[in-house]
């Protein structure tokens, strides 16, 4: 049992710094990138599954080498789901540093605003989320090495 639990740890971890790393070069870049999104997603879904796995594990009478197995199986859906909030807090502080009251605002701007404000709502919310995948990706490895 022991191996399913670290399997599903280390596909949620590699993925997730798959998705941290090619986060991290594209807002570096300020370029936005649909595969990071798609990468950000494929790591959530592993990461359920991950928790998922547990939850069998657990029903099934698995004992990890160290207790702390099952927080850093489960703590990383909580980091995800937090970091899904600050993405959505961090496009409504862009529209506030713009002086724009709400997305529909960024429409009436001229189309080179228009491009700016977006990329920029973009760029902050590729940063919110690579930051989060870098802890989920450390949170999956502690759970790959407790397990």
């Amino acid at each position: 049992m022991t191996h399913v639990a670290q399997a599903a740890a280390l596909a949620a971890a590699l993925v997730s710094l798959a998705a941290g790393v090619l986060g991290t070069w594209r807002w570096w870049r300020i370029e936005p990138s649909p595969a990071f999104w798609v990468l950000c997603r494929l790591s959530q879904a592993l990461l359920v599954g991950q928790a998922l796995v547990a939850g069998v594990l657990a029903a099934l009478g698995f004992h990890p080498a160290d207790g702390l197995y099952w927080l850093y199986a489960l703590l990383p859906i909580a980091v995800s789901f937090v970091a899904e909030q600050l993405r959505v807090t961090s496009a409504e502080t862009v529209l506030d540093d713009a002086g724009l009251e709400n997305a529909q605002a960024v429409g009436e701007l001229d189309e080179g605003r228009q491009r700016s404000v977006v990329l920029a709502i973009v760029r902050r919310e590729m940063g919110v989320m690579t930051a989060g995948a870098f802890v989920v990706a450390f949170l999956a490895l502690r759970a790959w090495g407790t397990a």
